[in-house]
């Protein structure tokens, strides 16, 4: 067994599953670990919209689950378990995070948002060491992620139903169990079968080799490289222009362009890693390479946006390629191409029908909708892609590059008239306000007052919640003449309005 040289470690150790579910318990047990079941107490209300990824909101519920365990079991013996592992499994469709469902409805929602599409399984796995030192608490933790790739197939009405009445839906992660009568939802699976079921068991294993057995020395020694990358390294970097696989994916599976066969000789004159005792080579610089593409990412986003591409989608997707590009007069090769990267950074959904909203871009990326910043991205591609292209004199000459920028998009026929750059920047503010309002409007207890200024007010949406939320609150919006001017355009109306009042200055 892959756990038996771990179990050596372990056998005497109080292990513990922070883990009410019997398939993570069988799936350990199974695999020869014997441990201690006690189910976390951990109420799982971690905002979800605080995480920049899924899968790290599923890791740090997982590490709080462990932890919550660990310090229980300290208060009450004084003497913690050795070990703790606690996990979570979240199953996302588009960037919607989907958890156990509440009733049979809620069943059926997440259900027939999976139907006929991709999804990904996440689990994540906290392992928390602990050691108790004079009355103390002391815990170490390493953590990790898992994701498989599942895809229901296109199911009638009446089989959800049946699987929904089942009750097999509602103690399951997105709303179905595939080691069970949920296996006949699925299609296909990419990955660890097991993470779907509810525990990466590869990945466990190799964790706990990775504590209990790091590599040595001489194991390290045996690794030579090149002394420069392999050409397919930049073959694979030139991939990632043309949507082709993982940067730091070599052809022959390695990392970053390191050789899989370790046989390979060494270039004349490259220094022998087994004099250095280890790998000189740093670790593939996936974030940085990210970071130096994200311009890419945002102008294709700008670009959709600009062709109200999304709100297409809305009204009349799915949409095959050829029917976008005649729909927008666009040609077919270039449409498609945007379409597929749109799809691959989690805008868009692509099916056999064809492409069709996440419900994150129906949401926030329509032109029209209620909690839209379709109007931050077009003034961001307007006018702050402008400005920033100006970055590198800004720094250098400590001068503002806006107006420069502003001549240049003018001579260029991108900014027609001051006016319709005002309402650009003023349909920015809102959409981005919108958001942000009732948060910054709750932040503190203003209940006090009576009366409140807000400096550079704009479209007033701040003014409204202030107004909501403080029932006696009398509100100044004070902002430049020409946008008191146009904040009528962006008023609601309501009693609450009969508060605010707009002074231009």
């Amino acid at each position: 067994m892959v756990l038996c040289p771990v179990i050596g470690k372990l056998q005497h150790k109080h292990v513990v599953l922070a883990s009410a579910s019997p398939r993570r318990q069988e799936i350990l047990s199974n695999a020869g670990l014997r441990f201690e079941v006690v189910p976390s107490r951990f109420k799982e209300k971690l905002r979800k919209a605080s995480f920049a990824t899924p899968y790290a909101y599923a890791v740090e519920t997982a590490k709080q689950k462990a932890l919550e365990v660990a310090s229980r079991m300290h208060q009450k013996d004084l003497r913690a378990p050795d070990v703790v592992i606690g996990a979570d499994t979240i199953v996302v469709v588009g960037a919607v995070i989907l958890e156990k469902p509440v009733d049979k409805q809620d069943a059926y929602r997440m259900l027939s948002r999976l139907n006929g599409k991709e999804h990904s399984v996440f689990t994540g796995v906290a392992i928390v060491r602990c050691c108790s030192k004079d009355g103390r608490l002391d815990t170490e933790v390493s953590e990790f992620y898992e994701e498989t790739t599942v895809k229901f197939s296109e199911l009638s009405e009446e089989l959800l139903w049946e699987y929904i009445n089942s009750g097999e839906p509602m103690d399951k992660a997105g709303g179905y169990g595939i080691q069970a009568l949920g296996g006949m939802l699925v299609e296909y699976v990419r990955g660890d079968f097991l993470n779907v079921v509810g525990f990466p068991l590869n990945h466990f294993c190799k964790e706990l080799a990775r504590l209990y057995y790091p590599p040595r020395p001489e194991d390290l020694r045996r690794l030579r490289h090149d002394s420069i990358p392999a050409v397919d390294t930049f073959e694979n970097l030139s991939d990632t222009e043309a949507g082709g696989s993982d940067p730091g994916q070599s052809a022959e599976g390695g990392r970053g362009g390191e050789q899989a066969d370790g046989d390979r000789s060494q270039a004349p004159g490259a220094p022998d890693a087994a004099l250095n005792g280890a790998d000189s080579r740093p670790p593939f610089p996936t974030g940085l390479l990210e970071l130096m593409d994200g311009f890419k990412a945002s102008k294709v986003l700008f670009t959709a946006c600009k062709l109200k591409l999304f709100d297409m989608l809305r009204d009349q997707g799915p949409l095959k390629a050829v029917d976008v590009a005649r729909k927008l007069n666009a040609c077919a090769g270039g449409t498609e191409r945007l379409l597929d990267v749109c799809a691959a950074l989690g805008l868009l959904e692509k099916t056999h029908r064809g492409y069709s909203n996440t419900e994150a871009a129906t949401l926030h990326l329509v032109s029209d909708g209620e909690h839209s910043l379709h109007g931050l991205a077009e003034y961001n591609d307007a006018h702050v892609w402008g400005v920033f292209t100006g970055l590198g004199p800004a720094v250098q000459e400590g001068a503002d590059q806006t107006r420069g920028a502003l001549r240049v998009m003018e001579e260029e026929g991108h900014l027609s008239q001051s006016r319709e750059m005002t309402l650009q920047f003023m349909r920015a503010m809102h959409s981005l306000s919108k958001l942000t309002a009732h948060h910054v409007a709750t932040a503190f207890d203003l209940s006090r007052f009576t009366s409140a200024c807000d400096l550079g007010g704009c479209t007033g949406v701040l003014a409204c919640e202030l107004t909501q939320k403080y029932p006696r609150l009398q509100v100044t919006v004070f902002d430049l003449p020409e946008v008191t001017e146009l904040s009528g355009g962006f008023q609601r109306g309501g009693r609450q309005t009969e508060r605010i009042h707009f002074v231009p200055g």
